[in-house]
């Protein structure tokens, strides 16, 4: 059976950040640094989804979809990041999980998508090699917790945002820049992941572990030896640097000759980091055109924003094709038992006319994207389930509340939920399915 779902992440849509004896996250903190976030929002309420779980839950079912994506907030369960487990946290999520199973929806949690615990972060956080041992010790708390109802794990979340976006470019939490740190917390990451992959089978035989990583294909601006060597690069530090490890036990040797840095492998990580997965997750949005700048670091290209191409809110191209091309790429390179596309969605600038959202771009960008998967399914390709992003409009990072990627409209003052034409349209591909 085809896993239809949709997905959400803990700090952009929970709320409740100092309820229930949840420690801070970095992103807390984070959220706190003038300028760090527009406008200044924050994750506080967020969709409040904490306490309205129950209408989310039954608004998940309404949507047909068959799983939800979810991801567990590491500082709600476990406050310092390590030792005592927090039981109100835990309750939290059982409830969750019992909700939807009573709805027919089968939960898929995620365990780390980015809301690092400020207690380790404040030993360093993914810079530490130990933070890949607490990591695994929190998976092999929560699988233990709950293990007897959720069979699909998911480690991590895009670690390429996580390492990239958070140590070396800082425009994420905990906002480092510095490239050696980046690439320490790239590997301990990957390392973690492995680790907690090990740790969560260790719980029960049954439970079927994946990765999530973000893909994004790159093209050269000109047809120009230099250019393609640039979108040779910017593929090596978006995809491989993170896929290699995953699936061939090694990073990408352009990539790490390009740094001109030491990766801080110890004995048996690859091994580790490389340990057989069940499935993977592809989350993808859009695709670049790169060209080469000896300028730019710490690679030698850049991306460039070409005219007239179909571009949502965020700037990003649309172009379904490239779904299909990148679930192709890894069917082929790397060849996963099986593929979820874990996120795919748009941003767009709704507007409500009459109590109704006619978001017939995000409609299009679904109902093309949509073809694609089942386009690279047809030629072969392993995809067993597409998760929408996102269920709700939610704190959208350092974009705060301004970007809207959700099938359904939030207003943040109220926190009404109106289902938006896209919502619709989910619906009804999935009832026709």
């Amino acid at each position: 059976m085809f896993t239809w779902g949709v997905a959400t992440s803990s700090y952009q849509i929970e709320g409740a950040a100092s309820e229930g004896g949840r420690g801070p996250s970095i992103w807390d903190t984070f959220s706190r640094v003038p300028g760090a976030i527009i406008n200044g929002d924050n994750g506080d309420v967020a969709c409040d989804h904490y306490h309205r779980y129950e209408e989310d839950l039954d608004l998940i079912k309404w949507l047909g979809v068959n799983a939800y994506r979810f991801s567990m907030a590491w500082p709600r369960v476990m406050p310092q990041g390590t030792g005592a487990i927090n039981q109100t946290g835990i309750d939290f999520y059982d409830r969750l999980i019992d909700g939807a199973l009573e709805r027919g929806i089968t939960p898929w949690p995620t365990l780390y998508h980015w809301d690092l615990p400020q207690a380790l972060q404040d030993n360093g956080g993914w810079n530490n090699r130990e933070c890949s041992f607490w990591f695994a010790e929190y998976a092999h708390n929560m699988a233990e917790k709950f293990g007897d109802r959720i069979k699909n794990w998911t480690t991590l979340n895009e670690p390429f945002c996580s390492a990239w976006l958070g140590y070396l470019h800082g425009v994420m939490a905990p906002g480092i820049k510095d490239l050696q740190t980046a690439i320490n917390a790239s590997h301990h990451l990957l390392l973690g992941h492995g680790l907690a992959a090990n740790a969560i089978r260790d719980v029960a035989k049954d439970l079927r572990v994946g990765i999530v990583l973000n893909l994004t294909p790159a093209i050269a601006l000109r047809d120009s030896s230099e250019d393609k060597a640039a979108a040779l690069l910017a593929d090596g530090f978006d995809n491989r640097w993170f896929a290699d490890p995953v699936f061939k036990g090694s990073y990408p040797s352009d990539v790490v000759d390009g740094f001109g840095k030491e990766v801080p492998i110890h004995s048996g990580d690859m091994a580790t980091i490389s340990t057989p997965l069940d499935f993977l997750g592809i989350n993808f949005y859009t695709r670049q055109t790169v060209t080469a700048d000896n300028t730019s670091q710490p690679l030698p290209y850049k991306p460039v924003m070409v005219e007239g191409l179909e571009r949502t809110a965020m700037g990003w191209e649309v172009h379904p094709q490239s779904l299909t091309d990148i679930i192709m790429r890894v069917h082929r390179d790397y060849s996963p038992a099986e593929i979820y596309i874990t996120e795919n969605g748009s941003a767009w600038d709704d507007s409500i006319e009459n109590g109704a959202i006619n978001d017939k771009s995000r409609v299009s960008y679904l109902e093309r994207h949509l073809d694609a998967t089942f386009a690279a399914q047809s030629q072969g390709a392993p995809v067993k389930g597409y998760f929408a992003w996102s269920l709700m409009d939610n704190f959208e990072w350092a974009y705060g509340y301004g970007k809207r990627f959700g099938i359904v409209h939030v207003n943040y003052a109220t926190q009404k939920r109106t289902p938006k034409s896209s919502a619709h349209y989910y619906r009804e591909r999935i009832k026709n399915s």
